[in-house]
């Protein structure tokens, strides 16, 4: 259970009577909403002798149950059956009633430019209302006559809540000691009773938080007057109210705390074993993973192999004869990171085909023939042939493109785009061909471990070594990019021991 799940189960076991024990010397919540009803009664009695249009404005509704089936009476209207609204059970001394019935319901004052008449007043709109609180440093200015001033404003002990947008449903209290004009999407709720707008703040606040809010059948999010009042209210009486709210500002703060550390643990859950495979990576690349054996030979024998490797394979014409490229890290920069004297530096150009793949032109596309393998295929550490697949069929195409071949072992790699340096090695028993945005690479003659080179693509200290070579907003390495990296070569024996040793960890992260 996270934070906003404990939060919320709080919450609920407030609404259903579950969070404070109740007290038979409670006066009971149906007392409470008889005077309720009693007073606005009065009050629109005294209203309709001055207006007679009004007597049956918003007229008090009584919820009540009766063989087990739950009825609401609005005036002097029928019984209707509202079961299906009356979501769990309550302590006998609560009672269900609509928001509207304990609250008077006003809207602030639409936002118009061209309304002079009045004088100026400052007001608030959604954008200043938000959970608990206010902002008012952004408070804007305009006139409101002296008739919207008494109809469009809270005072200290309203409950104003936000209209629409996605922020709607949210409600703060009004406890400043002065006035303030509201704009038409906030409602203004003044509450029948003194005490009730706090409970009915977390009431909001829960319904906001479970999705329970949304208006039905409108095509935009939002709470309208209508909704709002019609809410469906679980009401203690007074004195729990009061219990429930001290209760729920000294355990909510609790779970906000319980919420923050969860955050925390679940950040480093998640960050832990990629930083904990970074920091073996670095280690393994150092020579710190597995033992150093004398009798392995030494990295600059397996190096002159590899070089002997590429001259053979330039000679035959398998391979282009590329000018030397200067490395990108320079000495400084390579002992800075000391590793084993068995060991050595070499240049990624010199022990590796570096191939880049190549755009094919949209025309010879087929729907079979031999594969093409995309950028969208690669996955880091996994090759995706799940994804749609390009083909060419042409022996022109073929035999033109035939150097882009895959073989068995291969290791792949994004380089452009948002997914450049996501890498993993080729193994599918297909003939496939490299496409734009992709690269590969292969130790000269498997003469070293391709895996060990493929773990090496994963290292920060590789990856540093082209976005230091980033130039632009947008990442598009090749291979004049790739030829200029630093690798450090272990004794073939060794990158085995330390590919071994890689697998069995990465296995447990």
């Amino acid at each position: 259970m996270d934070g906003k799940q404990l939060k919320n189960s709080i919450l609920q076991w407030a609404i259903q009577g579950k969070l404070v024990p109740q007290n038979p010397k409670d006066e009971p919540a149906q007392k409470l909403l008889e005077k309720i009803a009693l007073s606005r009664h009065s009050e629109r009695s005294e209203e309709s002798s001055k207006r007679s249009k009004k007597t049956s404005k918003n007229p008090t509704s009584r919820i009540y149950r009766e063989n087990g089936v739950w009825y609401e009476q609005v005036g002097t209207a029928t019984p209707k059956d509202i079961s299906d609204e009356i979501p769990f059970e309550i302590p006998e001394t609560w009672a269900w009633c609509r928001i509207g019935d304990i609250f008077y319901h006003t809207s602030g004052k639409q936002q118009s430019s061209s309304n002079k008449k009045g004088l100026p007043q400052k007001f608030i709109t959604t954008s200043n209302l938000y959970w608990g609180r206010f902002v008012l440093d952004n408070v804007k200015v305009m006139n409101f006559t002296d008739e919207e001033i008494k109809s469009c404003s809270a005072t200290k002990g309203d409950l104003l809540v936000c209209e629409g947008g996605a922020g709607y449903g949210r409600s703060a209290i009004w406890n400043e000691d002065y006035d303030i004009c509201l704009q038409n999407h906030i409602h203004r709720l003044r509450p029948c009773v003194n005490g009730i707008c706090e409970y009915v703040y977390y009431f909001i606040y829960l319904l906001k938080e479970t999705n329970r809010l949304v208006s039905v059948g409108t095509a935009m999010p939002g709470l309208s007057a209508n909704r709002l009042k019609g809410l469906i209210l679980p009401l203690p009486p007074l004195a729990e109210q009061k219990r429930i709210v001290a209760k729920l500002e000294q355990v909510l703060p609790l779970a906000e705390e319980y919420g923050a550390a969860q955050e925390q643990l679940d950040k480093l859950n998640k960050e832990l074993p990629e930083a904990l495979k970074k920091s073996i990576l670095q280690e393994a690349i150092q020579g710190k993973l597995v033992p150093q054996n004398p009798k392995d030979g030494c990295g600059n024998d397996l190096a002159k192999k590899l070089i002997e490797a590429k001259k053979r394979l330039i000679s035959c014409g398998k391979i282009p004869n590329k000018a030397e490229t200067k490395p990108f890290f320079t000495q400084e920069d390579l002992d800075a990171m000391p590793i084993p004297e068995s060991w050595c530096w070499v240049q990624l150009s010199n022990v590796s085909i570096i191939q880049e793949g190549a755009g094919i032109r949209k025309n010879q596309y087929r729907n079979s023939g031999t594969q093409i393998l995309c950028v969208t295929n690669i996955l880091e550490g996994k090759v995706d042939l799940e994804k749609k697949q390009l083909f060419i069929s042409t022996e022109e195409y073929l035999e033109k493109y035939k150097h882009l071949t895959l073989n068995h072992g291969d290791i792949v790699t994004s380089c452009s785009g948002g997914s450049w340096g996501k890498t993993a090695c080729f193994y599918a028993e297909k003939t496939m061909m490299l496409n734009t945005s992709t690269l590969r690479l292969r130790f000269f003659d498997d003469l070293a471990d391709n895996n060990y080179l493929y773990y090496l693509c994963k290292t920060p200290f590789f990856k540093k070594q082209l976005e230091q070579q980033l130039s632009g907003m947008q990442p598009n390495f090749g291979y004049a990019h790739y030829s200029r990296i630093i690798i450090p070569l272990p004794p073939l024996a060794e990158q085995k021991r330390i590919v071994a040793k890689l697998e069995q960890l990465f296995k447990v992260l």
